[in-house]
């Protein structure tokens, strides 16, 4: 008891202390991440003002002015690119008023026409200095400050000077956070991480991809569940978003708490450390205190060892007797279906007699052939006397496959030839009888894992029942049913009065038979096979009168069948 309480107490010591230094730690990343969102604002927006003014400078040059005028551009190109380093921008390009580039820091560009740009018509119909943004491929965004320039109030063309933005958090994607930014509707316009650009950004982190079960299972036991604000390809974040003073921005910060539990581990590794060298000591005490009692067991152990050798041999009888019960087991399972042959006999006899009855009426026709010099047609007489041994032939086959033993290998095998191996089989005893039999087997082929004696022994035996059930009727039905899904599904129905006792009909020796009509082991032996090949064989009375016996068993798929094979 003493030892239960001390291990309740260290669990308890340890758990308010992951609660205690998660919480102080995962305060002040907070705060340090909102001093470090608070810089990256300010680096973003300084960086967007101090372009903001160049393109109101470049407007007055009088130089650019002139190069327009006369439309003499030899040397605006070197000047616009000495611009550029001095400035530090990605480019500055110079439309004439039609919109083609005449001189740009971006040689690439020039003889480009942009009359259709936004930043061109824009800036062309507005006084002041305009700011742009537009998609590329991919999501890229690409920032522009635009200003048209005139002389005398005529419009010359317009300067345009491209903002690097993209540059700049191509630098802050070094950090381990995830900064985005984005415009006034949503839309993430920068990122460190490409995969959200152009995304409505809560969209986008709802539409992470999915996560195993393992990952969803960790989540929810997340040890800073509570202050985790959104996970990352199952990485754990918290979130911070701040206003940019600029056409609506938004800037958002995402970063990891995995330097906090890094922290939080150290202090409890410090501190199961000290609990590990007290509970040292503790356990030397209670050692000594084993030691003593060693002896006592030593002595008991003696007699444990005695009753262990008398257990292993009551469990080497136990086994045995499990292996003669098998064997008889199938013994009994043998034995059922030699029984069910015998019933059948009656029926096969007669099935016998005539085509016997036949031979002996074509092998009288052909000797009087052959005496008037006819041979011919007495070749036709034995053909049909061949025709009718085939026949006797299929008729023993079937009965000596029916009482041989199952295999115990399984192999594809398709549920519609048993079905029509078993009707053959049966086809004897259903001759004798007026019955009406229905059956509703689809055209593709239905494959199940089986040995085909045993799946013929089972519906051997649920045809045999039916049988049995209608006895005395006048108007006796039978219906075969199968269909295919994840499991293939026999149903055999009549119209017999239904089964009395469902509880007990796949019960051993059961059976409502009169003696020596069986001895109940059919249904029994059958529920047997269906269990051993991953089936089920079910009972059930149907309205008005009547029952079915559905045999259920996994249906198997062509890549299972090439598996099997």
């Amino acid at each position: 008891m003493g030892i239960l309480c001390l291990v309740i107490f260290i669990v308890a010591l340890i758990w308010l202390s992951n609660v205690y230094f998660t919480q102080s730690f995962s305060q002040a990343k907070r705060t340090e991440a909102e001093r470090g969102l608070t810089l990256y604002s300010g680096r973003l927006i300084s960086e967007i003002q101090r372009v903001s003014v160049v393109p109101l400078l470049l407007s007055r040059d009088s130089r650019l002015i002139s190069d327009l005028n006369t439309r003499d551009f030899q040397s605006t190109t070197q000047r616009l690119s000495e611009f550029s380093e001095e400035i530090r921008v990605k480019s500055i390009t110079l439309l004439e008023r039609y919109g083609r580039i005449v001189a740009s820091s971006d040689r690439s560009d020039l003889g480009k026409n942009l009359r259709n740009s936004p930043f061109f018509h824009t800036a062309i119909r507005r006084e002041d200095t305009v700011f742009t943004v537009e998609a590329e491929p991919g999501g890229m965004r690409r920032f522009y400050y635009s200003r048209k320039l005139q002389d005398g109030g005529k419009i010359l063309g317009v300067i345009v000077v491209e903002v690097g933005l993209d540059n700049l958090f191509t630098t802050w994607s070094g950090d381990d956070a995830t900064l985005m930014v984005t415009d006034s509707k949503g839309f993430v316009i920068l990122s460190t991480q490409a995969g959200f650009l152009d995304q409505e950004l809560e969209v986008a982190l709802l539409a992470e991809p999915t996560l195993t079960a393992l990952d969803r299972a960790i989540q929810n036991t997340d040890w800073n569940a509570d202050e985790v604000d959104v996970y990352i390809e199952g990485q754990a974040l918290y979130r911070l978003d701040a206003q940019v003073p600029f056409q609506g921005w938004r800037l958002t910060y995402l970063a990891p708490f995995s330097s906090i539990r890094e922290k939080v581990n150290a202090v409890l590794a410090l501190e199961i450390t000290g609990l590990a060298l007290l509970a040292a000591f503790a356990f030397y005490a209670l050692s000594r205190r084993a030691i003593r009692q060693s002896f006592i067991f030593q002595a008991e152990s003696t007699e444990l060892r005695a009753l262990n050798d008398l257990l292993s041999q009551e469990i080497t009888q136990r086994e045995r007797a499990e292996r003669d019960l098998q064997v008889a087991e199938a013994s009994l399972e043998q034995s059922s279906k030699l029984a069910a042959l015998g019933e059948m006999s009656a029926a096969v006899s007669h099935e016998l007699n005539q085509p016997l009855a036949a031979m002996r009426t074509y092998l009288a026709g052909a000797k009087l052939l052959l005496n008037r010099k006819r041979p011919e047609e007495a070749l036709s007489s034995f053909q049909r006397i061949d025709d009718l041994i085939d026949r006797m032939g299929k008729i023993t086959k079937q009965l000596k496959s029916y009482a041989r033993k199952g295999s115990d290998d399984l192999y594809p095998i398709d549920l519609r030839d048993s079905i029509t191996g078993s009707l053959s089989m049966m086809a004897p005893q259903l001759g004798q009888e007026d019955i009406k039999i229905s059956r509703n087997i689809p055209s593709d082929p239905v494959m199940v894992m089986g040995d085909p004696v045993r799946l013929e022994q089972v519906i051997v035996n649920l045809l045999r029942n039916a049988l049995d059930s209608m006895k005395g009727q006048s108007m006796r039905e039978l219906t075969l049913s199968l269909s295919a899904g994840e499991m293939a599904v026999l149903s055999v129905q009549d119209n017999g009065p239904g089964i009395q006792n469902l509880d007990e009909m796949f019960e051993p020796f059961y059976t409502t038979k009169k003696p020596g009509e069986g001895v109940g082991l059919g249904l029994a032996i059958s529920a047997g096979i269906a269990k051993d090949l991953d089936g089920r064989l079910f009972a059930r009375n149907i309205v008005p009168r009547g029952a079915v016996f559905e045999f259920s068993l996994p249906q198997i798929e062509s890549d299972d069948i090439q598996a099997a094979e």
